[in-house]
């Protein structure tokens, strides 16, 4: 018993000290393994972990480990402990030291972190807030049936007591992405090379109540992770720098993706039951959650205007799960004395292959397929850009030993002035004049990046 304290507590002090994103950004350029790495160690005498794995896992030589940042000289203490799945981390550094691949331009690359990297949730959402209660006197039909597919979604996901229970989570999977169509007035372009084509990589994310979470994600040879610390959302891309997102705190949308039902059934608190859809040969409830016109503006900025955001949750009737969920939103980009530009992203994500972890229900694959379509005043200068994502889910954690919130600190270097998500967009097709502010505001981030050791590893021209 002696033993087993002894080992949390080294393991307690081994999390407070590598998981915090302040560790990653250390000005010395011999780091050691990512946090991630560091705290899902177990000594082989102690198979009996008190962290909640996802059943998928394979055995100790054969599993997979999140992805490392750099050297791991302390991988073995007195050659005792064994690191889970070394496997992956050698083969996350090899994703992070090579180049995108010949056949793909990197302008594509960096479309596809930008939109699909670390995307957020339309809405505010807090964790701690009960979710409504069934009610059916003077509630509109419409949400009173949201209410009630939120129930079974709770029920069929684990049950409500048991999601309360968990403080702290950790997911990490694989991932291939990838731009497979490009459409103009004229023509279309497809990618007939595909699978050839796609960037793989993966990403590893950490959530904690209340409203906190940090994701890395690696494509390509290029990382973006991204975090919140219940009070603002920032984000890293090798291209902006750090910077904090525009308008209120939300959730990171791959959370959404199957991994946090609590989380998910919060979102759609306020939504609306509008029909029934089949998908993939399921018969599906429909509820639409629309962004409320404050948020709008808040996540507004200068010439970037969000007219709408909106997003669909598709619920099996068979089996009470998410299946599928849809989010579009509408970005007008006003120019100084030109034509308004407008922007409509749509993400469709499939989600499957559900699987008990500790009695939750997760998804542990899927597939996002994202529309970029900009159309302007002029009939025949609309573009349609289709990009790609397949993910596995490789392992799952619940309420990790030794979290805690310093783990969830922003970067030291973190700019004050926010960035909107319009600074994602294609640059060649915005104007020479329509985001001048976010220019000069990515200028300045990029030039106060020169001395740190995230500057010095992942900066590159995309």
């Amino acid at each position: 018993m002696e033993n087993k304290q002894s080992f949390f507590s080294a393991l307690k002090d081994e999390v407070v000290r590598g998981l915090s994103p302040s560790r990653s950004r250390s000005k010395s350029p011999a780091r050691t393994a990512s946090p991630i790495s560091g705290l899902l160690r177990r000594k082989k005498h102690n198979p009996d972990s008190s962290v909640a794995r996802s059943a998928s896992l394979r055995p100790l030589g054969e599993t997979l480990t999140p992805l490392i940042e750099g050297p791991d000289p302390d991988a073995s203490e007195n050659g005792d402990p064994k690191r889970i799945g070394s496997g992956l981390g050698h083969w996350m550094k090899g994703q992070l030291s090579r180049a995108p691949s010949v056949s793909y331009k990197r302008s594509d690359l960096r479309l596809l972190l930008g939109v699909m990297g670390a995307p957020l949730a339309p809405v505010h959402v807090c964790s701690t807030d009960p979710l409504p209660h069934l009610s059916i006197k003077d509630t509109p039909i419409e949400t009173s049936s949201a209410q009630y597919i939120l129930q079974q979604y709770l029920a069929a996901s684990g049950g409500l007591k048991l999601q309360n229970s968990i403080r702290n989570a950790y997911a990490m999977g694989k991932v291939r992405m990838v731009a497979s169509e490009f459409e103009t007035a004229t023509k279309v372009v497809k990618n007939r090379n595909s699978s050839r084509c796609a960037e793989s990589g993966g990403f590893v994310l950490w959530q904690m109540n209340p409203d906190m979470w940090y994701v890395e994600l690696v494509v390509g040879g290029s990382k973006v992770h991204a975090g919140c610390n219940g009070k603002l959302v920032w984000r890293h891309t090798p291209w902006l720098g750090a910077h904090t997102a525009k308008g209120p705190v939300r959730p990171l949308r791959r959370a959404l993706q199957g991994i946090d039902p609590r989380t998910t059934a919060s979102m759609f608190a306020d939504a609306r039951c509008i029909g029934e859809k089949n998908i993939n040969g399921e018969d599906c409830f429909i509820l639409k959650l629309c962004t409320d016109p404050e948020t709008l503006k808040a996540r507004s900025e200068g010439p970037a205007e969000i007219i709408r955001h909106v997003l669909f949750g598709y619920f099996s009737q068979k089996t009470g799960l998410l299946v599928h969920i849809e989010d579009s939103h509408l970005t007008r980009i006003q120019s100084n004395g030109g034509d308004a530009v407008y922007w409509e992203t749509t993400i469709n994500s499939f989600l499957g292959d559900y699987k008990p972890v500790e009695g939750i229900m997760i998804a542990h694959s899927g597939h996002s397929v994202v529309t970029l379509f900009r159309f302007g005043e002029m009939a025949m200068s609309h573009t349609k850009t289709k990009m790609e994502e397949a993910w596995t889910i490789e392992e799952v954690a619940f309420n990790v030993p030794g979290l805690s919130v310093d783990c969830f600190i922003p970067p030291a270097d973190l700019r004050t002035g926010s960035v909107s998500e319009a600074c994602e967009l294609p640059q060649d097709d915005r104007g020479k004049n329509s985001l001048a502010v976010h220019r000069a505001k990515v200028v300045a981030l990029e030039k106060s990046h020169n001395c740190s050791i995230d500057n010095m590893i992942w900066k590159m021209e995309i």
